[in-house]
């Protein structure tokens, strides 16, 4: 790694607080103004806007990998350092899961939605260790799906198509987007049909979340290899999202990228959220407010964590940092849910 000073990040911002780092130095600047220009070491941002009062708050992760131990490995590609604990250090899918879970739990969330790749191999075993991190911690709080981790190896674990949890303020959709011996993302009948009677009947915002992002029609020829869901199923989801004025966004996890896509003439937000397992460490906190909620995004704090995280900016040529890192406006944004309203 270079020498130089590391460039600030703003990786948090929201209505009233943003947080820059330099590296693995953490600055919080708090109490800010909502909807609100301010300097942040030298970068000029916007906080998130507020309406109303605060209704409740939770949070999302995906890809904590458990059993994993070497992060930057890409089967048949060798020209890339890979990154593994030290010896004697824990493995670092329990170093950043433990660090994530307190983290989340410090702002007492309505819900943890856990969306996928639990496992790094699929096996009953890593999805015990899962289950042992986050349980004891959240109990009923904890929504969780499996990923392509787990059904490319055909374990059944947290397989349940379709699952509903009503908060103040929001309703949670959580759909298993993958498929045994398989990849990609998949969607059936049945799971669009449930959605869309959820998307008529809701009379609250409702966020979808899924392990895998939609398929990007502006930047991916229409084929069944995409990396996301299929285009046939994106499609079937998409009419379902803008359909239904209640389907406020979609949440995706797979890619390890914070990312944000509009669909052509839709105002839908199709959000990817960064990986808990290296870097930046990621978790997403949401703020529900009356006709408004706000994606805040939050780099894993713990001593350790920011140590194994600054270790893997390096992963794949150097590259890693600004593909997984993504935009502010990617990371931190508000959605307008007031016409969700019944």
């Amino acid at each position: 790694m270079s020498s130089e000073t590391p460039r600030p990040e703003v990786m948090s911002l929201a209505d009233d607080e943003a947080v820059v780092f330099r590296g693995a130095d953490r600055r919080v600047f708090d109490d800010l103004e909502p909807d609100t220009h301010v300097d942040l070491d030298g970068h000029t941002v916007r906080t998130l806007p507020r309406r109303g009062q605060l209704l409740g708050r939770f949070a999302t992760v995906n890809d904590v990998h458990f059993g994993e131990v070497a992060a930057g490995h890409i089967d048949g590609v060798d020209e890339w350092e890979t990154f593994s604990a030290h010896p004697g250090e824990l493995p670092y899918p329990e170093t950043m899961n433990r660090a994530v879970v307190a983290e989340m739990a410090a702002i007492d969330p309505a819900a943890v939605v856990v969306k996928g790749d639990l496992t790094s191999n699929g096996t009953q075993e890593e999805y015990d260790q899962f289950l042992s991190v986050y349980e004891p911690a959240f109990e009923g709080r904890l929504l969780h799906v499996r990923g392509n981790h787990e059904s490319y190896h055909h374990l059944q674990a947290a397989a349940w198509p379709m699952q509903e949890r009503v908060l103040d303020g929001v309703t949670i959709a959580l759909l298993d987007t993958s498929r045994d011996g398989i990849v990609n993302g998949h969607l059936g009948v049945e799971q669009l049909e449930w959605l869309d009677e959820l998307g008529a009947r809701s009379d609250q915002p409702v966020l979808v979340f899924g392990h895998h992002p939609i398929w990007n029609q502006d930047e991916e020829p229409r084929h069944d290899r995409t990396f996301g869901i299929v285009p046939d199923d994106t499609d079937a989801l998409a009419a379902v999202m803008e359909r239904r004025a209640s389907l406020a966004g979609y949440f995706a996890g797979h890619t390890h990228r914070n990312r944000v896509v509009r669909r052509s003439g839709s105002p839908v937000p199709y959000v990817e959220v960064a990986c808990v397992k290296d870097y930046p460490g990621s978790w997403a906190e949401y703020r529900v407010f009356d006709g408004l909620i706000l994606q805040v995004h939050r780099r894993i704090s713990a001593p350790d964590a920011l140590a194994w995280t600054e270790r893997t900016r390096g992963m794949f040529g150097g590259t890693y940092p600004a593909y997984a890192r993504g935009r502010l406006a990617e990371r931190c944004f508000a959605i307008d849910t007031a016409a969700a309203a019944p």
